[in-house]
């Protein structure tokens, strides 16, 4: 899942491309490069950074990206929001798939989506009244419910995907790249929950923490690390930004995983 941003505050500025010759271009060299779906993303969600925008700017920025994309692309677009009014855009624009980071903080998504007949990605998150405790429990606490109530919102369950939110659970009374290991370490608890798992590990904070990489552009090879652990844990879509990198180290943990006992 090839990760395409038009946010100038993206905390890793490498993602970021500026007009839509400069997006298309680098969506066509991640669909050469392996990537089978790629995600657009308007509005930068690391819960570390002051990054708010207005919906409307957001809508305008995404809107413009993906028009940019779904008619010259052989994969699916992704819009990487959690604002239904956004989204709603986005798919008229012609996405096919919601990724929504905060696990239906706004319910109404759900019914967008299925007005639709897009599919979701569902990544758990911290929110009001969502209890943290123990790393894979609140996962599977938040992501459980979310399934829940997007089933109820019509969404058929085969067009749902899960991504535990590695990087998104700053004050969760557990250190948060602690977490982040932790989670990642605990994927295949995840599969009881009967969905695919996506799982963006590329760049974040806690490959900087674990090898003293401040700089998201000098985090690359523990990125492809992390990835080949997220492989080997179950993940069966990984959103990165680095796709020619990214598709071997995904293709050597999958040998690897096919051929353990």
């Amino acid at each position: 899942m090839g990760v395409i941003n038009v946010s100038p505050e993206s905390f890793h500025a490498g993602s970021v491309y500026h007009g839509a010759e400069a997006v298309l271009r680098a969506a066509l060299g991640m669909v050469e490069a392996g990537a089978a779906l790629i995600d657009v993303g308007a509005r930068s969600s690391a819960p570390y950074l002051e990054t708010g925008i207005s919906e409307a700017e957001e809508t305008e920025r995404l809107v413009r990206a993906v028009g940019a994309l779904v008619a010259k692309l052989p994969v699916p677009v992704s819009a990487d929001t959690s604002r239904p009014r956004v989204a709603r855009a986005a798919l008229e624009a012609g996405a096919r798939v919601v990724n929504d980071v905060s696990a239906l903080a706004e319910p109404a998504l759900a019914r967008v989506v299925t007005e639709h007949d897009a599919a979701l990605i569902l990544m758990a998150a911290p929110g009001p009244g969502r209890v943290l405790d123990a790393p894979v429990a609140s996962v599977t606490r938040i992501l459980t419910t979310a399934l829940a109530a997007a089933r109820a919102a019509g969404v058929p369950e085969e067009r749902i995907v899960l991504d535990p939110g590695i990087g998104f659970f700053r004050d969760a009374g557990v250190v948060w790249h602690a977490w982040d290991v932790a989670v990642l370490a605990g994927l295949p608890a995840l599969a009881a929950l009967g969905r695919p798992l996506c799982v963006g590990v590329s760049r974040k904070s806690f490959v900087g923490a674990i090898t003293g990489r401040d700089d998201p552009a000098a985090r690359l090879p523990g990125s492809l690390a992390a990835t080949a652990a997220a492989v080997l844990g179950g993940a069966a879509l990984i959103r990165a930004h680095d796709v020619a990198e990214t598709v071997d180290a995904v293709r050597v943990a999958e040998r690897v995983r096919r051929a353990a006992p």
